[in-house]
């Protein structure tokens, strides 16, 4: 076998058990919101409410935060389209998407890398008080293995590469 089989083996195991727990309906109103905060909504907001309330001192960071976004997109798109890994549902029969996707192809996570390049531009920025962000960015990606439009290593790449272009960035 080789490693690509045995970590795909290991990303759909870890899917499986995050959707076949009998917990999993209990939360899943919960997850479904946690998967909404990284819709874009957030990164739009957070950025403009902390120049806004810092009397437009910050508008530097919001600057950064436009920036980064106009080249995490277009590289979000590209990864998508040019590797197109198929999403859970198409792989393992067994398992329903609770949510539609976005878009067609699941590698990267683009709700991850998002909420991770803006986790991590805050904290580059503000220091530890923002790192509080990589607990919302964590469970948004989390939810999007929960709702079965994701693989674990989707969301890791996902966080991976926004962090990376964060600290390219800055």
């Amino acid at each position: 076998m080789t490693v690509l089989t045995n970590v795909s083996k290991v990303d759909l195991s870890i899917l499986l058990w995050c959707t076949k727990s009998h917990y999993y309906q209990r939360f899943i109103s919960f997850v479904r919101a946690v998967s909404k905060t990284g819709d874009g909504y957030m990164q739009v907001l957070l950025p403009v409410a902390i120049t806004v309330i810092s009397g437009f001192e910050q508008i530097a960071f919001l600057v950064l935060v436009a920036k980064a976004y106009l080249i995490e997109r277009p590289l979000y798109f590209v990864l998508k389209n040019t590797l197109k890994r198929r999403r859970p549902p198409e792989v393992e029969p067994s398992v329903k998407s609770i949510v539609t996707p976005s878009d067609q192809f699941s590698f990267p996570s683009g709700h991850t890398m998002a909420a991770f390049l803006l986790a991590s531009l805050a904290t580059i920025e503000f220091g530890a008080i923002a790192s509080i962000l990589y607990l919302w960015a964590s469970m948004v990606g989390a939810s999007r293995v929960i709702l079965s439009v994701h693989f674990p290593t989707d969301i890791l790449a996902g966080a991976a590469i926004g962090t990376g272009l964060a600290i390219i960035l800055v």
